[in-house]
């Protein structure tokens, strides 16, 4: 049984009762988690993530209705959401939020200085100034790095290897909801360049946007796609997927949940991994540790996802070199 039919069981079946010291008295000793979720409620995808981390409070002896009460708001990839949700949870006054994505986390650091924030789902929180530091971050809120900006190379590697006829790419993202676009572009345009491609930026808001951009890459042959990790991105993943096979654009993207829903190839973090470390940070802000001291840590595992169908449909023979370094193939 794979993880995410796991999760699916275990969360629907509601096995969270974990026997846990003193707080499970009674109602008048639980504890309140505030969540602000950066992308849309009806997306099964954010349902595993969301059943993910209440796994690892379990783990932990945290049940909600029990010793734990949680509140989740979902601000889809509407930044001008985010700053209205983020205030209504610190209202709220939660013993710690757990957050994800950058706009969101960005949001809540301007309403409280004081309740201890745990973010996944953000890039650079040194560059985006969530944190001071990785190591010692300073102040209300510490968690969890999803991209460094060196998988970027792997990226345009990949697509190459996959798509050898690609000369150009187009990096898609929406500066709104990518703030630290710079992040991963600095280094995606160096090894681009080593690679003999060019690479054009591609900045969206709009489903429109996003067709104009991809007609234009399938106009002419060479042309290649990279999604950039983002929430605007991720909400919109499916215009994107089959606009890119409409018109014959190889691409590569940052979730495997990507390529399940139609995508050529996708390399990334296990992010279902990550959610259940974050409820392990929380644990240990709820038993009295400190964000400022707890480091901002990195993912440690990868994955390769390969959709032979989409292949199929784009004209591209997958080398055998990706086939036996993934870990996933759909065929």
């Amino acid at each position: 049984m794979n993880t995410r039919r796991r999760l699916v069981i275990a969360f629907g079946a509601g096995v969270l009762a974990v026997p846990f010291g003193s707080y499970a008295q009674g109602p008048e000793t639980a504890r309140h988690i505030g969540i602000l979720m950066g992308f849309a409620k009806d997306d099964p995808e954010q349902q595993l993530r969301i059943a993910a981390f209440k796994e690892g409070l379990a783990a932990s002896g945290w049940e909600e209705g029990r010793n734990l009460k949680i509140d989740i708001l979902w601000t889809g990839a509407d930044v001008n959401r985010a700053s209205e949700f983020a205030r209504e949870l610190v209202a709220l006054r939660p013993d710690v939020i757990m957050s994800s994505t950058t706009p969101a986390t960005s949001a809540l650091q301007r309403e409280t200085k004081t309740i201890p924030i745990v973010f996944t789902s953000v890039a650079d929180p040194v560059g985006s100034g969530l944190v001071k530091t990785l190591a010692r971050p300073g102040g209300n809120i510490t968690g969890f790095i999803n991209y460094e900006s060196s998988l970027v190379e792997k990226w345009i590697q990949l697509l190459k290897e996959a798509a050898p006829h690609v000369t150009r790419v187009a990096v898609m993202f929406n500066p709104r909801t990518a703030l630290y676009a710079e992040y991963y572009l600095r280094p995606l345009k160096a090894v681009a360049a080593k690679l003999g491609v060019t690479t054009i930026m591609a900045t969206v808001s709009s489903e429109p946007e996003i067709e104009r951009i991809i007609a234009g890459l399938g106009r002419r042959p060479g042309g290649g796609l990279i999604v950039l990790t983002d929430s605007f991105a991720f909400v919109h993943r499916k215009s994107i997927i089959t606009l890119a096979a409409r018109n014959k654009v190889p691409a590569i993207y940052f979730s495997g949940t990507m390529v399940e829903d139609g995508g050529l190839i996708s390399y990334g973090i296990e992010i279902i991994d990550l959610y259940r470390r974050a409820a392990r940070q929380v644990d240990r802000i709820l038993r009295g540790a400190k964000p400022s001291e707890l480091p901002v840590e990195q993912p440690t595992k990868f994955e390769l996802f390969v959709n032979l169908k989409t292949a199929k449909i784009l004209g591209i023979k997958v080398p055998r070199s990706i086939l036996v370094r993934a870990d996933k193939v759909i065929e």
